[in-house]
């Protein structure tokens, strides 16, 4: 993959950060990837070989590219880095990926090496992101060069769409009043970074568990004039640690002379970060989960439908204040919705369900408990019949599951 044309255009109220990508062992067409932000923030949008670098390094390992080339200079930290994640992710997954070369030129100087220490964060309006800056603001006085005082909220990122989908204002609208509220700039980002790959990655697995993180640093280094350090929030608590896109390994590893990326709150468990929020009245009122985008075009911002409402809205009850969130239409959670909805996909969703179980008694939902403890059971069960089938192909070559079909063949026909 070569990646070259980097250069800037500006068009009506807003500039792009643009390069063009070519794949050059994948039939596929070459592509201009961009980063868009408004005029506000457009002296301090660079066209930074880093941030195309970091936005196509792990998809060119995945996808079967044998190199990534560029005729930028780029840092030589950063190519350190990267070279280090691609080993972690080769461990993690295995499969087909090896670690691809990486030919640049090297920066012999940091770039901006006089800008003044500015602190930023990926600010989505979600559970994680408001835990996160409110922890910050808690523990860092606002002259201290960790206190946040930037928010870039990114559109684009896991619907893959193109082109901005006007009913995604809503959100703006709606995030632009917490950054208010916390005395932040929210700088808007739109990119079609990810949308070049919705092809190659339909069910969101390689964004998942190997690139959003990649993907979030990109954008923060496409702001290296301006920033110094941007974080980028947990998902994972440190007890339910696992291979994950995001993570405390890899983050850091998307650093650079000019620019650090942090890893932050994974000592927080879901529920402690949204006890967190829980105390902020305006993150309450505004407060955005749902990643459905037919959520983009209603007034509030969440379906208070989807495994990850429902899940929230559990928490917020558990904790006496779901009464208080403004953008989910219900006040209560039914024992039905929780084990129509629930589904587990590991032991960190486990775990943000088990630790409402008391809190729910305390405030006498029998019910509820009694629900989530149904869909841990649930998750539990098939996680054991997920481990024996894998076990079984990896070591027995499927001959388990063979001989039990067999078995049961039998007994029907006996």
């Amino acid at each position: 993959m070569r990646i070259e044309n980097f250069r800037k255009e500006t068009k009506d109220n807003l500039v792009k950060a643009i390069a063009t990508v070519i794949w050059e062992d994948r039939d596929r067409p070459s592509k201009d990837l961009y980063f868009e932000t408004t005029a506000e923030y457009g002296d301090d949008l660079f066209c930074n070989p880093n941030s195309f670098l970091l936005t196509c390094t792990l998809p060119a390992m995945r996808y079967g590219e044998k190199r990534i080339a560029l005729d930028a200079p780029i840092c030589p930290e950063l190519k350190d880095g990267l070279i280090t994640a691609m080993n972690y992710l080769i461990d993690w997954h295995g499969g087909d990926r090896r670690v691809i070369p990486i030919e640049a030129p090297l920066q012999s100087q940091a770039l901006f090496p006089h800008k003044p220490p500015r602190a930023g964060c990926l600010f989505s309006g979600g559970i994680d992101a408001l835990a996160m800056l409110r922890d910050n603001h808690l523990n860092f006085p606002p002259e201290h060069p960790r206190y946040i005082q930037d928010g870039i909220l990114v559109y684009g990122v896991l619907n893959g769409e193109d082109e901005f989908d006007p009913s995604f204002q809503n959100v703006i609208n709606a995030i632009s009043m917490m950054a208010k509220d916390a005395g932040i700039n929210l700088i808007q980002v739109n990119t079609n970074t990810n949308a070049h790959l919705r092809d190659l990655d339909s069910d969101y697995s390689f964004w998942r568990f190997e690139y959003h993180g990649s993907f979030l640093a990109a954008i923060a280094h496409a702001f290296a004039p301006r920033l110094t350090t941007v974080s980028i929030a947990s998902t994972y608590d440190i007890p339910h640690l696992e291979p994950w896109g995001s993570h405390p390994l890899i983050d850091p590893l998307y650093s650079n002379t000019n620019l650090q990326i942090r890893h932050e709150n994974a000592a927080l468990s879901r529920l402690d970060k949204t006890k967190l929020v829980g105390e902020w009245d305006v993150a309450l009122k505004h407060l955005r989960v749902c990643n459905e985008k037919e959520s983009y075009s209603q007034g509030n911002s969440n379906c208070g439908k989807c495994e990850k409402c429902v899940r929230t809205m559990t928490a917020l009850l558990a904790l006496g204040i779901l009464d208080k969130t403004s953008t989910f239409r219900e006040n209560d959670v039914s024992k039905k919705l929780l084990l129509d909805t629930c589904y587990l996909s590991d032991s960190y969703e486990e775990n943000c369900y088990r630790e409402l179980i008391e809190p729910l008694k305390q405030i006498g939902r029998d019910d509820l408990a009694d629900g989530v403890q149904q869909v841990i059971t649930r998750y539990q069960e098939k996680d054991f019949k997920g481990l024996i089938k894998r076990f079984d192909r990896a070591f027995l070559n499927g001959n388990l599951l063979s001989y039990v079909r067999a078995k049961k063949k039998e007994k029907q026909n006996s």
